[in-house]
């Protein structure tokens, strides 16, 4: 009995994580590869902004962008805050003026600047 109680634990700790965090379904993405090809990174851009096709990954990210941004990535895990910093700082080096299209779509009042700012620079 005292296994089954234990076992019945951490089966409803195991199925609880994924409500408080993101799924980790594309925690091995490799941003790197994706911010260090510019027309790649632009297409991904271009799907967030609903101007053009979208990647499996990227229809998923672009779910996720509207309530990361707003909670600061508050239900990312650690490798997901890394790999959303890497793609974001990526935008804002190489394609700016994406990115300002970007932050004018998911945050046209500027309510959330200062607080994704220090989430960027990891301040969160």
């Amino acid at each position: 009995m005292k296994t089954f109680i234990v076992f019945a634990m951490c089966l409803a700790a195991a199925l609880a994580l994924p409500a408080d965090t993101y799924n980790p379904e594309y925690d091995n993405f490799n941003a790197k590869e994706l911010v260090e090809n510019t027309r790649l990174l632009k297409n991904y851009g271009k799907c967030f902004l609903d101007q053009g096709p979208c990647t499996p990954e990227g229809s998923d990210f672009k779910k996720t962008i509207p309530e990361a941004l707003r909670t600061t990535c508050a239900k990312c895990t650690p490798k997901q805050r890394e790999l959303i910093r890497t793609v974001v700082r990526g935008f804002q080096k190489d394609l700016p003026e994406l990115w300002s299209e970007l932050v004018k779509k998911e945050d046209p009042k500027g309510e959330y600047k200062e607080s994704f700012e220090k989430f960027l620079n990891g301040s969160d």
